[in-house]
């Protein structure tokens, strides 16, 4: 009799037409063997979300977690990717840079990436805080899992988080050698290699880990004045990690170095209107991609960190955990406002930036409690030189440096008052001394050299805060299956000055903006239905928001009568921020998968002073969506030789305003992402994978800017549709 082949699913046929193939192509990591279990059952996820390792459902606390396995499925390359898989997440490379991560969590975060102001959502990189936006939108290779928690996260972090965290873990030390590499390429002319080796000796007792990522593509296009690449990649990281486990010891050691360089072009954009001060009166372009820009077509940062983690087992209870780590980025990148060969809009930026952190932990793992206390310590510097060259006829700098100097102690304990009922508390006190040194001046030509013209800001100032944030939680476990949790927390993200001050123009420019501070209570479920095969998490919160912080491009009229630019920084008054979150998994039977999220969120600003008048009624959110939605569909069928895994996946968003103007034009409507996957599992080592991204070649805005004065209104785009095929070999 003829052999009957497996059936295949009809979600098999409907991405192979969406990615446009007509066979299933390479696959991404899995370690499954192949062959399904006969019932359907979801994996326990672990995170550290608490610094103790816990079941994801065991945690009260919003928090998303992607394992390495999902991570290559959903074909997460790097941290914007996450954007449509977390909900009341909104996430992005930064207007012109690729490696630039603007970040927002239920509406807070801060989408400025200059000096001396703080982000509102902290990235931490295997524990490390990443001080600076610069360099921070981490590519994605060699990683255990990404969490996002969402809420402040002040009394469990050593870096005091207002609204979230991200959190970025490499995969840890191995007992023994093994490894992978996965080779890739896609049109665009993407070529990628990414991988990793670890391996042990002398019993286990010395381990190493080896990591690194080639990541290349050519523009989405192109510099029209010389035909160079503009939103291209060109990006090589690697890291490397040692640890000393002694045998019999509850003592170990461990260090690890990371590097980055990127040496991407500009990222292009679309000019919007006909620039006024532009002669030929260029019209906008067609494609969302191309500028005609006559600066130099440069846009590189180097980023780097060192850490040093001490943990010592001290008793059956108690275990001290130390990290020592630096931190430094350099960023050297031509901004060309206007888009076009002449010098209506040019701008010259540098950004360096360095930190120290001592973080000292203790944990206590006890029969019905359990907790964290800990110190902390950051020393970081920030700073550089923005050349701003307007129309060819003004000519300024941006120049200077703050200094934070910020000390910490903290801590959060759980209590198990009945087996239904728990308790935990915690509270972070934390001591802030920031110090800015600002040098702002105009110059006669574009050598920005020789004695300046006029000093627009000239000021070394310091301001110190302390402020103490409570936070509490009540859990109950309905049944095995339910558990319900409240929590109120605070909190805090220290002010500053800004460092575009025109102390002549503006003479209030050169005064401290305030602290923000945030109040939250949400109340949540975890809920394991349907005989283990279905998650359900969800989530409400209301929050009041204090001083929340925005960054402000206006212009004003100067003394001989010429429009200039003026960027402002100020206090917004008070906002409430109330929402609601679901997060689904749903494994019906082997062969099927859904999983995804809804999110829901009204930000409004209750008080927005603007020059003695309250104009809150006409002021709105930026980077914050009024709903969201992401939905995976999954299916495995067996092969004749291992298995075949497909994926559909899909996110939804609503009207979204990126820039606190709010300028309709640079507005992005309500839009659908599809995406689609195909794997092919020869066995646990071998994959071949196809993936497919934005399939229906959406244009939708990321961010833009409009300035007025200086005739610009640019929108940057989102990637188009993109194809990858390649492979995973584990060993």
């Amino acid at each position: 009799m003829p052999r009957r082949h497996p059936a295949r699913s009809p979600l098999h046929f409907a991405i192979l037409a969406a990615l446009g193939a007509s066979a299933a192509a390479p696959g991404w990591a899995q370690t499954a063997p192949a062959a399904e279990p006969a019932v359907a059952t979801l994996e326990t996820v672990k995170v550290t979300a608490r610094k103790r390792e816990e079941s994801l459902q065991d945690v009260p606390v919003a928090v998303t977690a992607l394992t390495a396995e999902q991570l290559d499925k959903l074909a997460i390359k790097d941290l914007g990717d996450l954007q449509g898989q977390v909900p009341n997440l909104t996430i992005y490379a930064a207007r012109g840079s690729n490696t630039t991560i603007t970040t927002f969590i239920r509406g807070v975060g801060q989408a400025d990436p200059l000096w001396g102001v703080d982000p509102g959502v902290g990235i931490y990189f295997d524990d490390v805080y990443i001080a600076r936006p610069q360099g921070a939108l981490l590519d994605v290779y060699d990683v255990q899992r990404v969490e996002v928690l969402r809420g402040p996260q002040g009394t469990l972090y050593g870096k005091n988080t207002i609204g979230g965290a991200v959190k970025y873990v490499s995969k840890p030390l191995p007992q023994r050698t093994e490894g992978s590499v996965t080779l890739a390429v896609g049109n665009y002319g993407q070529v990628t290699a990414k991988g990793g080796v670890g391996t042990a000796v002398d019993d286990g007792q010395v381990r190493f880990r080896l990591a690194g990522a080639s990541l290349n593509r050519d523009g989405y296009g192109h510099n029209l004045t010389d035909g160079s690449p503009v939103s291209d990649q060109n990006t090589t990281s690697g890291r490397l990690s040692a640890g000393w486990f002694p045998t019999g010891s509850t003592f170990n050691a461990q260090v690890s170095v990371d590097r980055t360089r990127d040496s991407s072009h500009m990222r292009g954009f679309q000019r919007l209107a006909v620039s006024a001060f532009d002669p030929a009166k260029t019209p906008p372009g067609t494609n969302r991609y191309d500028i005609a820009s006559g600066m130099p077509n440069a846009n590189s940062t180097n980023s780097e960190g060192e850490s040093l983690t001490l943990n010592w087992g001290v008793s059956e209870a108690w275990s001290l955990k130390y990290i020592l780590a630096h931190r430094a980025s350099d960023t050297n990148t031509a901004i060309d406002f206007d888009g076009l060969p002449n010098k209506i809009a040019d701008v010259r930026a540098e950004y360096h930036d360095s930190s120290q952190s001592h973080e000292l932990q203790a944990a206590y793992e006890g029969q019905n409690s359990s907790g964290v206390v800990g110190l902390y310590y950051f020393d970081g510097r920030a700073g550089g030189t923005v050349r701003n060259n307007f129309f060819n006829l003004s000519f300024g700098t941006t120049n200077g440096m703050v200094y934070t100097k910020g000390k910490a102690v903290f801590g959060d304990w759980s209590w198990r008052l009945t087996p239904q009922f728990s308790v935990s508390t915690g509270l972070r006190y934390t001591s802030e001394d920031k110090r800015a040194v600002v040098l702002n001046q105009a110059f006669s030509n574009d050598s920005f050299s020789g004695n300046p013209i006029a000093v627009p800001a000239n000021f070394d100032k310091s301001r110190s805060v302390t402020n103490t944030s409570p936070r509490l939680s009540l859990e109950y476990k309905a049944s095995n299956a339910v558990k319900l949790y409240t929590t109120a927390s605070r909190g805090f993200k220290s002010g500053g000055y800004n460092i575009r001050a025109n102390t002549l123009a503006v003479p209030a420019s050169s005064k401290p903006f305030e602290d923000e501070k945030l109040d939250s209570l949400e109340v949540g479920a975890k809920m394991v239905l349907d005989g283990g095969r279905l998650e359900l998490n969800t989530a409400v919160f209301h929050n009041k928001y204090k001083n929340v912080q925005l960054s402000v491009f206006t212009s004003y009229i100067d003394a001989a009568g010429k429009p200039n630019f003026f960027g402002d920084f100020t206090n917004a008054g008070k906002a409430t921020m109330q929402g609601a979150e679901v997060e689904f998994l749903w494994t019906p039977t082997t062969a099927w998968r859904l999983s995804g999220n809804l999110a829901a969120l009204h930000a409004k600003y209750d008080e927005y002073i603007d020059r003695g008048v309250n104009v809150a009624d006409q002021k709105k959110f930026t980077n914050t969506p009024k709903f969201q939605a992401g939905l995976n569909i999954e299916n495995t069928a067996p092969m004749p030789v291992g298995l075949l895994r497909s994926r559909l996946g899909l996110t939804y968003r609503t009207k979204v305003y990126p820039t606190t103007d709010l300028a309709e034009s640079l507005a992005q409507d309500a839009y659908t992402l599809v995406n689609a996957g195909l794997i092919w599992e020869k066995d646990a080592r071998l994959s071949f994978f196809l993936q497919g991204s934005n399939l229906t070649n959406k244009a939708y805005k990321t961010d833009g800017y409009n300035i007025a004065a200086l005739g610009v209104l640019d929108a940057f785009y989102g990637p188009p549709r993109t194809f990858t095929i390649g492979g995973t070999y584990k060993f």
